[in-house]
């Protein structure tokens, strides 16, 4: 549980600033618009990211998937992509026959495998191949001449598709793949080309769907995927959940849901780090013209909790990289005298009205408002000395991961001439964390405007900035 300390004030305030001087945050836009890219795979080598995607082809109003090369992009601050071009396509499988479908790159030994599934033309209808190049870019060869992974693998998926490839601290390397709920994971052969022993079923992997995305951080495994259930999604689209283990094989125990659905049926996750900062990488049909089967590759700024699990990343469809960016119009917050009805002493309320975009919802570099250690609800209200006509707020909650959280819930009142009462229409008031929370309701016109902050069990809540419009 986090927990602040009074006595470690002023080292946790010096920790923050430096946890929050990052550079320039990622825009969420596609990647590129010059073409439709999917299904990324994300490796980090130095000062680069690369990501690999594939590479959807289908005409307009298409109904089927366009597949047969893929793309390898880079960037030095994940915000300004390069395209390095088409580096590897089917030709360079003598043996497949077509899908160009989800693939991942894993270094070893000062090489590069290109672990992709392709149509093999034989009895099954998806192998799972792998090529191996010099450089991340490449040029990339066929290492096997033949799948690595087919239908005729003993305990194979159902569809043997997606693979994702991890290499631990011991250099054992683990490949896990699957669809139609199959998910399969074997070890690696030094030579990286080969199975070595059997082919698992893993425990614990909960609502599995495809896309498999495996990682390790402070000890611990990751694996996301994602899933179509209806605890997540609309029918025929998918979420990310993820899962964690102590063992790379597992058994996995399901952890939650990191990523909603997108505006593609598809959903596909890559989660790494970068500089310091953390990314999930995925694709969506936000590109114009885009759509299932024209899809573009995006990513956003992915956050932890102080107990090892993810935050749900906030998609974004403009800059902001999860900070997300603050609404248009006129902020009446920055003409008004704020109160409260508790402060810390540590925090500051005129944070909240300050006009500064935060980078997360722990950025505090510009102060903020914060109630630790009381619990329940509290509140925060703008006065005017004469009416101003408001229509909508926009929160950003502040979650130090210590003692402060996101809230529970909150409400939206005014004052109506001799009470505070709830604004008519309010849609929900949102409590999401790392961006804007947008709430509208029929304009009033009022001298005060509060906002009741109820919080969750066990913490305090607070905020960086609160904008009247």
């Amino acid at each position: 549980m986090k927990r602040r300390w009074a006595a470690a004030l002023a080292t946790i305030a010096a920790f923050g600033l430096v946890l929050t001087t990052a550079g320039p945050a990622p825009a969420a836009s596609p990647i590129t618009t010059a073409l439709y890219t999917a299904d990324p795979a994300a490796l980090v080598v130095g000062d680069t990211m690369y990501l690999y995607t594939g590479h959807d082809e289908a005409a307009t109003g298409g109904t089927n998937f366009v597949m047969r090369d893929w793309h390898v992009f880079s960037s030095t601050d994940a915000t300004t992509w390069t395209d390095n071009g088409a580096r590897m396509s089917l030709s360079n499988f003598a043996w497949a026959g077509g899908d160009a479908w989800a693939g991942e790159v894993e270094p070893r030994n000062g090489k590069y495998y290109w672990y992709a599934p392709v149509n093999g033309r034989g009895a099954g209808w998806m192998d799972i191949g792998v090529a191996v190049g010099d450089s991340p870019l490449g040029p990339f060869t066929d290492a096997k001449g033949g799948p690595l992974i087919s239908d005729s693998t003993p305990n194979s998926s159902p569809l043997n598709i997606d693979p994702t490839v991890f290499t631990d601290d011991d250099g054992q390397a683990y490949i896990y793949w699957g669809s139609y709920n199959g998910v399969r994971a074997a070890k690696l052969k030094p030579d990286m080309i080969n199975l070595d022993g059997p082919v698992i079923t893993p425990a614990g992997v909960g609502n599995f769907w495809e896309a498999p995305w495996m990682f390790k951080r402070n000890g611990t495994y990751y694996l996301a995927y994602a899933a179509n259930d209806s605890g997540c999604s609309s029918p025929g689209y998918a979420c990310i959940r993820y899962a964690t283990a102590s063992n790379p094989m597992g058994p996995w125990t399901h952890r939650g849901v990191v990523l909603d659905q997108v505006t593609s049926t598809t959903n596909h996750p890559a989660i790494i780090e970068f500089k310091g900062q953390w990314y999930m990488v995925y694709h969506n049909a936000g590109a114009p013209g885009g759509g299932n089967f024209r899809r573009s590759v995006t990513l956003d700024k992915l956050y932890w909790n102080a107990d090892g699990t993810m935050q749900k990343v906030v998609q974004t469809t403009t800059g902001g990289g999860g900070g997300g960016q603050p609404p248009t119009g006129t902020n009446h917050a920055l003409a008004a005298t704020a109160s409260t009805s508790f402060v810390s002493a540590w925090e500051t309320l005129g944070a909240i009205k300050d006009g500064y975009v935060p980078a997360s919802s722990a950025d505090h570099s510009h102060g903020a408002y914060g109630n630790w250690s009381h619990q329940g609800t509290e509140w925060i209200e703008y006065r005017w000395p004469a009416a101003r006509s408001i229509g909508k707020v926009a929160t950003y909650w502040f979650d130090d991961n210590q003692g402060i959280d996101l809230p529970a819930s909150c409400q939206v009142q005014y004052w109506n001439g001799s009470a505070y009462v709830n604004v008519p229409g309010q849609s929900g008031c949102g409590v999401a964390g790392n961006t804007y929370n947008i709430t509208t309701f029929t304009p009033v016109s009022t001298t005060r405007l509060r906002l009741n902050i109820t919080s969750r069990s066990g913490y305090s809540t607070g905020v960086l900035e609160w904008m009247a419009l």
